[in-house]
């Protein structure tokens, strides 16, 4: 039979083709069974179980952050609970010299790639010493300009390229950032040159309150990546195994010079966008936070090594313990941090300052020194 002849007319007929399916990737399913054993990922017990603990220091690491920013012990501070998977499983397949270029939600990860408890905790009451990193720790502070990472993540790759390392810059935003500029800029200048980089959307739904569907009419963000010409894949951004599996392979393209991967990761944040002021019960249903509740990644993940016999009610009881310990120590060193002065913000404002600056300077140094 003769096959159809193209008519470059059809908008009909093209929009379909734009809106290709891109299959969300899955191991496993809600309630931690395997669904996918070709995508399972080569991980030990060990690492499994090393795993699991990450995601459930970063629950808690939620649950006291909340606690501790109304109690007016921190500053800014952007909710992670139930994206423990897409974070932390991502990080999962990150060496320890690829650089991570988060965004102001992703200090989980920022904090499992180095960076001291005690430094995320100065960084979220905007205190300088929060930005001051070792040099062995291959990170830029979170990212507070929506999207802006993009940009510098592309720039990072391609200076890992040109270096010849076989390194990989790491970068996450969320659904709403994935409709910045500087999104399309990023992925665009890393495709063009083939840059080590790992681009993520972490697709919870909202920009704020603005939900998904109102921010673009592509069917997936995935496939916003086509435009660059880099692979794109959506995966289960709920499911632990999915998500490192893609990352594993994403990471290991890009390191071999293969050029970026982006990665749309479906998850769900279950408080606000962030502290200061979300509501999201006045654009969120409870049905459906019911439906992502069941999706709960850790509740499946712990499922699935309960069946394999590596986890317990009593392991996971001690690693909160510990964590919520730990927290405890970091934001009392936090609060033996000398407090900032006016006369610092201006001594760190530029490298040699004018006459005018050096004035203030010394009229504030008066003023505090009394």
């Amino acid at each position: 039979m003769a096959k159809k002849k193209f008519n470059p007319l059809d908008f009909e007929a093209l929009l379909n083709d734009i809106n290709a399916d891109f299959p969300m990737v899955q191991v496993l399913d809600e309630e931690g069974k395997v669904v996918d054993a070709d995508l399972m990922p080569d991980l030990t017990d060990d690492e499994l179980v090393d795993l699991m603990s990450r995601m459930v220091w970063a629950r808690v690491l939620d649950q006291r952050s909340t606690a501790l920013n109304r109690q007016g012990r921190l500053g800014f501070y952007a909710p992670t609970a139930g994206q423990e998977a897409s974070q932390l499983a991502s990080h999962f397949a990150m060496e320890k010299e690829d650089v991570l270029l988060p965004g102001y939600r992703d200090v989980p990860q920022l904090i499992q790639h180095g960076l001291s408890l005690t430094k995320a905790f100065l960084w979220s009451r905007g205190h300088a010493e929060g930005n001051k990193y070792p040099e062995d720790l291959h990170a830029l502070p979170p990212q507070i300009i929506i999207g802006a990472q993009y940009v510098q993540a592309a720039g990072v790759a391609l200076g890992l390229k040109k270096r010849g390392k076989k390194n990989v810059a790491f970068t996450y935003t969320g659904d709403g950032g994935s409709s910045q500029g500087d999104f399309y800029e990023g992925i665009n200048f890393a495709g063009a040159y083939k840059a080590n980089a790992v681009f993520y959307i972490q697709n919870n739904g909202y920009a704020i309150s603005t939900p998904r569907e109102l921010q673009t009419a592509a069917k997936t963000l995935a496939q916003k990546g086509v435009a660059a010409g880099i692979p794109s894949i959506q995966v289960d951004g709920m499911d632990a195994l999915a998500v490192y599996a893609v990352s594993k392979a994403a990471r290991d393209w890009a390191a071999n010079g293969n050029g970026p991967v982006l990665i749309e990761t479906m998850t769900f944040r279950y408080g606000p966008h962030t502290l200061s002021g979300d509501d999201p019960t006045r654009y969120r249903s409870k049905e459906t936070e019911d439906i992502w509740v069941k999706r709960d990644p850790l509740t499946r993940f712990r499922n699935y090594l309960t069946e394999k016999g590596l986890w317990s009610e009593e392991k996971e009881e001690e690693l909160i313990e510990a964590a919520k310990e730990e927290i405890k120590q970091a934001i009392k060193e936090a609060d033996a941090v000398p407090k900032q002065k006016v006369s610092d913000f201006l001594k760190n404002m530029y490298e040699e300052a004018p006459q005018t600056i050096k004035e203030q300077i010394a009229i504030y140094e008066a003023k505090e020194s009394n």
